[in-house]
């Protein structure tokens, strides 16, 4: 068999290469990919298309067995370790060049509890998989915005989407989890089992294991929800824009109303507002009427929309394999003067699929106190980005120049937080801002689990 260079580096320092590779082999139910692979180009692609690393052995999980037998194998040859749901972090942060990607997007098991309105979900689902077992029985939980998403790391990281004003983040609604901790052990942990390890997980990401089951709380939900679009010329932006500002602020927790300035297919630049209203749809007309009613916009649309469908809507503009890049921060308001550096940057814009976009939070995440979970920055009302996306290798350096920039001119009007899942690879400094005040909480439950830093392709804490 010939191994690659990589190969050998990774599998061969205990064993010889072939012999160490069989020794892996053996004890997985799953499979394992090399280099050498007709399948390696396809199994180490990610979502962002700008990224492009070569591990040196890529592990398919089939079962939580398969994931202690990886991280005891990779651990005994002291290599780089990456871990790999959905692949949908914008850094490229579970593919790693020359260590292992342990990859968990195969274990897709998911149990249904509507009685007790529990879900039990193994790591490897989309929250598209996720919201369709779920709802199959009325009852959902807060799961992101782009269907192909994975629910592991959206979760770890906090977790953002459609219900999260009503019912919390998606971390807010984990009762527990079962992971594979850095010297092999699979634990159960939740609110009375490894107390201060279900801490850390609920936003900490994936510093303290590999978590392979989450289970989540459930809430009745309509399979249709009304949401109100309407679209503005750039012209009318400026005045779009405060009174989003002040709508969102004030609207009621079954309200979560999202915005972006966009460029149509003509070339001409929008703002874009979208609501939904988490309830009945006669139940929500009379709150979004406001929007409804401001201005005149360019387009508008009131709808009764199936909530799968609401879920998917973004996945057009974010498909696998284009090229991003983002940096968030966090905002209590939009002000005037942030308004005029947005609208400023924005028309700088390098081309047509680049976005700003505004994700608005508050509600239920921020009456729970920063303490109740490692989510810290509760008190935010936007989590505010531009999203560059584009094709071409040669455009990359505009394009990065872009977002950098735009994100600076708004750092002023910042709260200085940012949202885990939403850095890209950004140094120490910004992870702490992350988690502000329980950061050293955080650094020493790291130790604890994780001394010598194995889990270290993340918003890495650092054990301390």
């Amino acid at each position: 068999m010939e191994i690659p260079r990589q190969t050998e580096a990774l599998l061969g320092r205990s064993h010889s290469p072939s012999a160490a590779i069989e020794l892996l082999r053996q004890g997985l139910r799953g499979e394992l990919v090399l280099p050498t692979d007709a399948t390696y180009d396809q199994a180490r692609g990610v979502w962002n298309g700008a990224i492009d690393k070569h591990p040196a052995a890529i592990v398919f999980c089939a079962d939580p067995a398969d994931v202690v037998h990886a991280v005891t194998y990779v651990r005994s040859q002291g290599c780089l370790v990456a871990v790999r749901s959905g692949g949908h972090n914008v850094a490229g942060l579970s593919v790693c060049d020359d260590g292992m990607v342990i990859d968990l997007s195969r274990m897709k098991k998911i149990a249904v509890d509507p009685g007790r309105r529990i879900a039990r979900a193994e790591a490897g689902l989309t929250l598209g998989e996720f919201d369709a077992a779920t709802l199959a029985h009325g009852l959902a939980t807060t799961m992101g915005v782009n269907s192909d998403t994975g629910i592991a790391g959206l979760t770890l990281g906090g977790g953002f989407g459609k219900l999260g004003r009503k019912h919390g983040l998606s971390c807010d609604n984990l009762i527990a989890a079962e992971i594979v901790t850095a010297d092999g052990r699979l634990l159960r942990t939740s609110a009375s089992e490894y107390p201060e390890l279900f801490w850390a997980l609920r936003g900490g990401g994936g510093n303290f294991g590999i978590v392979t089951t989450f289970e989540y709380r459930l809430h009745p939900l309509s399979p249709n929800l009304l949401v109100g679009s309407v679209l503005h010329d750039y012209d009318h932006a400026r005045e779009a824009m405060r009174f989003y500002d002040g709508f969102s602020r004030d609207a009621p927790d079954e309200v979560s109303v999202d915005a972006a300035l966009v460029t149509l297919p003509s070339g001409e630049r929008a703002f874009s507002i979208s609501a939904c209203y988490v309830g009945s749809p006669e139940a929500g007309e009379p709150v979004i009427a406001p929007l409804m009613k401001f201005g005149s916009p360019i387009d508008s649309r009131l709808q009764a929309i199936p909530y799968l469908q609401i879920q998917s809507a973004a996945d057009s503009l974010f498909p696998r394999g284009r090229r991003y890049y983002w940096k968030a921060q966090f905002m209590r308001e939009i002000s005037d003067g942030a308004i005029e550096a947005l609208l400023d940057a924005y028309a700088r814009a390098p081309n047509r699929s680049s976005l700003l976009v505004f994700q608005q939070v508050g509600g239920a995440i921020a009456r729970m106190p920063a303490s109740h979970s490692s989510y810290a920055n509760r008190d935010a009302a936007f989590d505010c980005f531009p999203i560059a996306i584009w094709d071409d290798l040669a455009d990359d350096e505009a394009n990065t120049r872009w977002a950098r920039d735009l994100w600076n001119a708004v750092r002023p009007f910042s709260t200085g937080g940012v949202y885990a899942n939403n850095l890209g690879d950004e140094g120490d400094e910004r992870v702490r801002d992350a988690y502000g005040a329980n950061y050293a909480r955080l650094a020493s439950i790291k130790k604890q689990y994780d001394p010598t830093n194995f889990f270290r392709l993340n918003q890495n804490i650092r054990p301390e």
